[in-house]
């Protein structure tokens, strides 16, 4: 496999691990991109841009992007924290304070701190909405102010897998006046020069690859990417709180449907490239390229703060969250006991480590069964420590 790119010297380690991944775990097409002290160290790509890596298939290029799913999560955490570091959100203060129909069916004291850390209680909803319905985000944010939680907001935690699109969507909407997307376009990636969208510009959309679903080989050392059995047990039952929270777009979009790609999910369908996620999260600790930084260090620490952790009531395994963001922990292994990022389910991975310096992206066409710790994106972040180390 022909892997191109760059890697400053040191930093070995990850295009040998990133050339492993294609060898021995069944990469089709990946990206890889990692920042220190806000300077890029590692720019790799590889394989075709589509998961089906056809005869003659389009090779993947320096600027192709794909969809990052819950990755996401981390670009739209950004978008309320900044909020709160202009003065604009008080993430003490009632949900409704800024969006007033959130208050029905007993979530009058959900606080905004509550519902970035996964703890508002709405990560289902009783009529799931159709893909159609997911993407406007009218349809949305009503749905979740009319449920009901199915935990006192505040007393316990849970990943809202689907609905933290229409929670954060909607309260940056209700706060700025304008779609989550366009904020986060003229707010965040503009500023910082990030290949990073929410609502994929028709512009855009040749660089994206098709995404699918791949298995990892038999032989790859043991290393079968499978969720943790009582987290497959749990989304195998129809009626537990893990299905219902990951079918509340039912049925499952076309993540290649250009319609999808264009509709603007907080929590699932955001589209980036490996250097887009990576420099990124460069800017939130740091300035990139001795420019652009997005948070104060004030707030770089209150998106890491831990405010949740212990056995996930959608995930069944513990998690730890902070404000808007997985926190490294068994479930999720970042760098370090202080790195903040999110996964993508399936396969993406972006986060920062404000010790070392250290902002990684990671992104693949080809999603596994691994709901937040796929073996490729691990044998990556144990090269970035290898070659730190």
């Amino acid at each position: 496999m022909d892997v191109h790119g760059t890697v400053a010297e040191g930093f070995e380690p990850v295009e040998e691990a990133f050339r492993a991944n294609f060898a021995l775990l069944g990469e089709r097409g990946a990206a890889v991109a990692v920042y220190r002290d806000g300077h890029k160290v590692v720019d790799l790509w590889a394989g075709t841009k589509d998961v089906d890596g056809a005869p003659g298939a389009v090779p993947w290029e320096p600027g192709t992007a794909q969809i990052v799913r819950s990755a996401t999560k981390g670009v739209a955490a950004a978008a309320l924290l900044l909020l709160h570091q202009r003065g604009e959100l008080d993430l003490d203060a009632p949900v409704s304070a800024y969006w007033p129909e959130y208050k029905a069916a007993g979530k009058e004291h959900t606080l905004v701190g509550h519902l970035l850390a996964h703890r508002a209680g709405v990560p289902v909803l009783d009529r799931p909405l159709t893909p159609a319905e997911a993407a406007d985000p009218d349809l949305g944010a009503a749905a979740v102010a009319a449920q009901a939680p199915v935990w006192e907001p505040g007393t316990d935690h849970g990943y809202h897998a689907q609905t933290y699109s229409w929670l954060s969507g909607e309260l940056i909407r209700r706060i700025t006046g304008r779609p989550a997307g366009e904020w986060i376009a003229q707010e965040i990636a503009g500023p910082v020069g990030a290949d990073l969208w929410l609502g994929l510009p028709e512009s855009e959309h040749a660089r994206v690859g098709r995404v699918g679903p791949v298995e990892a080989p038999e032989a790859a050392g043991g290393l079968r990417t499978r969720p943790k059995r009582a987290v497959a047990e749990a989304y195998a039952a129809p009626d537990s709180l893990t299905r219902r929270a990951f079918a509340a777009i039912a049925p499952l979009p076309d993540e290649n449907d250009p319609g999808y790609r264009a509709a603007a999910l907080p929590a699932s369908n955001g589209i980036a490239t490996a250097d887009g996620l990576a420099r990124f999260y460069a800017s939130l600790i740091g300035e990139v390229d001795g420019g652009t930084r997005l948070f104060t260090p004030e707030t770089t620490e209150l998106a890491r703060g831990e405010q949740s952790a212990g056995p996930d009531r959608i995930l069944v395994v513990g998690t730890r969250f902070g404000l808007g963001y997985m926190l490294h922990g068994a479930a999720s292994p970042l760098l370090s006991p202080g790195s903040f990022g999110h996964p993508g389910r399936g396969g993406a991975l972006a986060f920062a480590d404000p010790e070392t310096g250290i902002a990684f992206g990671y992104v693949t066409n080809g999603f596994r069964a691994s709901v937040t710790a796929d073996p490729r994106a691990q044998a990556l972040v144990r090269a970035v420590r290898a070659a730190l180390a």
